[in-house]
């Protein structure tokens, strides 16, 4: 059995070590998270909620949850979504589809219904009751079945207040017409409420509210069909930018010829031609020719980038009006259109924080409700006008409905999805809600130098060789070992081995350690690059030549050098010269008057950490840390009580990443650094940033905007619906207005989460 089991009868994931209850059942084992579950389970043995293949499905609220087809969620009745959003089968909208025609159904019924219930055309009730059964009974049946089911599973919610509002007025009002006399003779007296209202409490016989039970219950429907709307749209976003991509691709083939083949028959190392004006079929280098690609699609950037030899390319994105030829390197569902369409899935579904305020406030919410409509009932029978029972029933749903907390379920989950699809659409990669809330408090920023401050596309601008050592050998072996590494140094040296034709062989016996150094051996002589220490404890100190002098100087020019050792001999040094982004200065100046205290923190030499510094305007550096280090240095600040995000690109940094309250990677550095990062940059860009803090602070002000919508409605007419002020003002709240602020309260929080897809960036 998998590790990650369901329970068949609630669908909640449970370890099977862990699990509570098991039950072998037609040759296989099932594992419960209860013994309840397993008793209901033998009762009535229903298709167990495995996944089996293709999509899967999951509640935003309840991620423990997953289920092999769309539905409701066991817990909170909240619509599943698919986990994959681009899975076989993740675009199944059948709940919608559902819901839309049980809301045309009922609006059919309702329409008249409420018009009779309205006039004075004095209609028998059997009429009403043939109009309002099926709305109720049909169109509701949803409703009633996840009111069931939060009360067998103990977990009552929004449906559980829709279930027993909407059935105690049916079922009144059914009696009422069926058998008028088991009614209590309170509810035949004439009168009501001042004001009149619905339900027929200005009548001489007992009330019936088939037009309230009927109105509520299509109220209801068009909240969840906004509901269900709106997250449509949302994967059928993530489906139109995997849409994208094209459907062919120009294959390059050994000898030179070429012919359009489907895109799904494109594998990594395959040569591929693209053409002006086509778009790029997948993720790959590259290899001849030189143009402008357009990568607004992945980077919200509306300016072409220049594109060369080397140079990698996103599929997705559009040529120019040059011709290039590249290697595929990525495919299928490994290109980064792929992957970025599967990571806002997760983190639109993921919570924010500030989401268990409102799980606590709901957990403590309903049952409450439940008692003040019980209380209502009670007061208005021993204390109300005549007809109390009218009366009393008329109060009791109206609390039952007008508390319904269905817009509190919304508040977060949209505000959250909308936020993230809006994130990458700017080009700022959200892993999860709670990096996204965070970011907003974050007080101080950590900054790695290479390839975040700087451009991370190194080029060789010096070698200076030991004496009795060739420039030619120096950089001949420094390129052979760096073969092995992916530091941003490391393609330098090989970019220029390559334009000078040295080729030092394969490399052996490689050994990286982050934040030092490589070495290697290279037609069996030993080879280790890296800083004065590494070279130290290989038996290499640099500081037995004028290698050091020269350093310095380089390192004054802002470039970083890296020393070469030859079995065990220091046999020279590489400049290398990061240029400093032009956007750098002028994102560091935003990012300070955003109040964010800024520091560098990199594993290069203080001199030339120092020079960048003075370029971007930072003053705070702390120069020459390892990996370990800076993972150091972060949990330090955190001590102090600094809330801190760190900004880098490569492997040594992904332990900084990591540790930081929030990590920020660079969208041209590693996978390491990436997957250890809660936000990802894609045009690594710092301006992400700013624009990443602008977000975090938009969605956290929607979502509290959205709690206040989904308690307002709640706290201001509650009073109002169990008819407290009715001694004063003679007046009742009716269960239709009631149900339509309910429902408002929702259609409030969608339309003002949407309001985010409009935000400035």
């Amino acid at each position: 059995m998998s590790p990650n089991a369901i329970d068949p009868v609630c669908g909640m994931q449970v370890n099977p070590d862990q699990a509570a209850a098991r039950h072998d059942h037609g040759g296989r084992t099932y594992y419960f998270c209860c013994a309840g579950c397993r008793d209901r389970f033998v009762a009535d043995p229903r298709p167990p909620i495995v996944a089996s293949g293709g999509s899967r499905w999951t509640c935003p609220m309840h991620p423990e949850v997953i289920a092999d087809r769309p539905g409701p969620c066991p817990i909170c009745g909240m619509a599943l979504e698919p986990i994959d959003p681009v899975a076989e089968g993740a675009e199944d909208d059948a709940e919608l589809r559902a819901m839309t025609r049980r809301l045309w159904i009922g609006a059919a019924f309702t329409t008249p219904l409420l018009f009779l219930a309205m006039s004075d055309a004095g209609l028998p009730d059997w009429i009403q009751l043939l109009l309002a059964t099926p709305v109720v009974l049909y169109c509701g049946a949803p409703f009633f079945a996840r009111g069931w089911t939060s009360i067998v599973h103990r977990r009552l919610n929004m449906f559980t207040l829709i279930a027993l509002g909407t059935g105690a007025a049916f079922l009144h009002s059914l009696v009422a017409v069926i058998v008028p006399g088991l009614l209590p003779p309170a509810g035949h007296g004439p009168g009501g409420p001042k004001g009149g209202g619905p339900g027929g409490l200005h009548g001489g016989g007992p009330g019936v509210y088939f037009e309230t039970a009927a109105v509520i219950i299509v109220l209801v429907l068009v909240g969840q069909v906004l509901e269900l709307r709106a997250r449509a749209r949302t994967g059928g976003a993530l489906r139109a930018l995997l849409g994208r991509a094209p459907r062919t691709a120009r294959l390059v083939a050994p000898d030179g010829s070429e012919r359009d083949v489907a895109i799904t028959t494109v594998h990594p190392g395959d040569r591929l031609r693209i053409r002006p004006g086509e778009k790029v079929p997948v993720d790959g280098v590259v290899r001849d020719g030189r143009s402008t690609v357009d990568e607004s699609l992945i980077t919200g950037e509306p300016i072409p980038v220049e594109k060369g030899p080397d140079d990698r390319v996103i599929g997705g994105t559009v040529n120019g009006t040059g011709t290039l030829v590249m290697t595929a390197e990525r495919v299928g569902a490994d290109m980064m259109i792929a992957q970025i369409a599967r990571l806002v899935a997760t983190a639109q579904r993921s919570r924010a924080p500030i989401q268990r305020l409102a799980d606590a406030v709901a957990a403590r919410f309903v049952p409450i409700v439940v008692l003040v409509a019980m209380a209502a009932f009670a007061g208005w029978m021993l204390f109300g006008p005549e007809p109390r029972f009218d009366h009393a029933i008329v109060a009791a749903v109206a609390v039952l409905i007008i508390a319904c907390p269905c817009a509190l379920g919304l508040a977060t989950p949209m505000a959250v999805m909308v936020g993230v699809g809006r994130g990458a659409a700017a080009g700022v990669l959200v892993r999860d809600a709670e990096a996204l809330e965070t970011l907003a408090r974050v007080d101080t920023l950590v900054l790695d130098k290479t390839g975040t401050l700087t451009e991370g596309k190194p080029r060789l601008s010096r070698v200076v060789p030991a004496p009795g050592i060739s420039e030619e050998d120096v950089l001949r072996f420094a390129a052979a070992v760096e073969r092995g590494s992916e530091h941003p140094l490391a393609a330098a040296i090989l970019s220029a081995a390559a334009e000078r034709g040295l080729d030092g062989g394969a490399p052996t016996d490689f050994r990286a350690v982050p934040g030092q150094g490589v070495s290697a051996t290279v037609d069996g002589r030993a080879v280790a690059l890296g800083t004065p220490q590494f070279l130290r404890r290989a038996g290499a100190d640099p500081a037995t030549t004028d290698l050091p002098g020269h350093a310095d100087l380089l390192r004054q020019e802002g470039a970083t050098v890296v020393f070469v050792a030859l079995d065990g001999r220091p046999a020279g040094l590489i400049a290398v010269a990061d240029p400093v982004r032009e956007t750098t200065p002028a994102a560091v100046a935003a990012l300070r008057r955003d109040g964010l205290r800024l520091m560098m923190l990199t594993g290069d030499n203080r001199i030339t950490a120092e020079a960048v510094a003075r370029r971007c305007g930072i003053t705070e550096i702390t120069a020459e840390v390892s990996p370990e280090r800076k993972e150091d240095a972060i949990r330090r600040l955190q001590e102090r009580g600094a809330s801190v995000a760190m900004a880098g690109d490569g492997i040594n940094d992904a332990p900084a990443l990591a540790r930081a309250d929030v990590g920020i990677a660079m969208g041209t550095g590693t996978d390491v650094a990436i997957e250890s990062a809660g936000i990802t940059l894609l045009h690594g860009d710092l301006r992400g940033i700013v624009r990443a803090r602008r977000l975090s602070r938009a969605t956290l002000r929607n979502i509290r905007q959205n709690l206040f919508f989904a308690f307002a409605y709640n706290a201001l007419c509650l009073p109002l619906a169990a008819g407290v002020l009715y001694p004063v003002t003679g007046w009742l709240l009716s269960p239709m207005i009631a149900s339509a602020a309910m429902s408002f309260s929702s259609v409030s929080v969608i339309a003002n989460a949407m309001r985010l897809r409009r935000s400035r960036l």
